[in-house]
């Protein structure tokens, strides 16, 4: 009777503030903020970053990962444990403050279908001296452009419209002659089909195989 009136329910127990931890750890970390001489209370820190880093054993002797485990000892005690840290003691107003935005790159190009990456390397290109160099990487970014075409239009597309779009796109810098020959439409649509094939048979071997061993009645 007297074990089932001291069981402790999740619903009555403090949050943990790491709770990849455990409760365990979390205990820890209090007793040690409890502790009234700092000599000792500086032991038993050393000790419980000890057992974290024995979570990670290939780890725990790296510096970084050393300061990371000190922070998380903070965090864990509320920035409430006032011991002697070998690293400098990250505020807990630094770690509140929030980062600041992302600037995303806001490209609209006038074919989506080819991708920014496309833009980049024709930037590239350009920047080239002429020479067999950049004829290559001029035919290597056609050819690219043909298979995006092909991924998301119709099933083919003439050389022509391919050397008349990057004309475009590298401001008339990038003219490629009628008498490249690039791909053909074709060989670039029978990998793709055989690419979704492929992911087909391997989704049906898997669910086989997750099926095989079940019994059926």
């Amino acid at each position: 009777m007297d074990l089932v009136e001291n069981l402790e329910y999740n619903t009555e127990r403090s949050q943990l503030i790491i709770p990849e931890y455990g409760r365990h750890f979390q205990k820890m970390v209090d007793h040690a903020v409890s502790i009234a001489d700092r000599e000792e209370r500086n032991k038993i820190a050393k000790s419980i970053i000890d057992v974290m880093g024995n979570l990670q054993p290939h780890l725990r002797d790296v510096p970084d990962f050393q300061h990371k485990l000190w922070d998380q000892l903070f965090i864990m005690s509320d920035f409430k444990l006032d011991v002697d840290s070998p690293f400098p003691i990250t505020s807990k107003e630094a770690l509140q403050e929030r980062p600041e935005p992302l600037e995303y790159p806001q490209n609209h190009p006038k074919y989506r279908f080819y991708g920014n990456n496309i833009k980049r390397m024709i930037d590239v290109a350009v920047g080239w001296d002429k020479g067999d160099m950049r004829d290559g990487l001029e035919y290597a970014i056609a050819n690219h452009m043909k298979k995006c075409y092909l991924n998301w239009n119709k099933d083919v597309v003439d050389d022509s419209a391919i050397f008349k779009h990057l004309v475009e796109l590298s401001d008339g810098q990038i003219n490629l002659t009628a008498e490249t020959v690039l791909t053909d439409s074709g060989q670039f649509l029978k990998n793709r089909v055989a690419k979704t094939v492929r992911k087909s048979s391997n989704k049906k071997n898997q669910r086989n195989n997750n099926n095989r061993g079940k019994k059926r009645y």
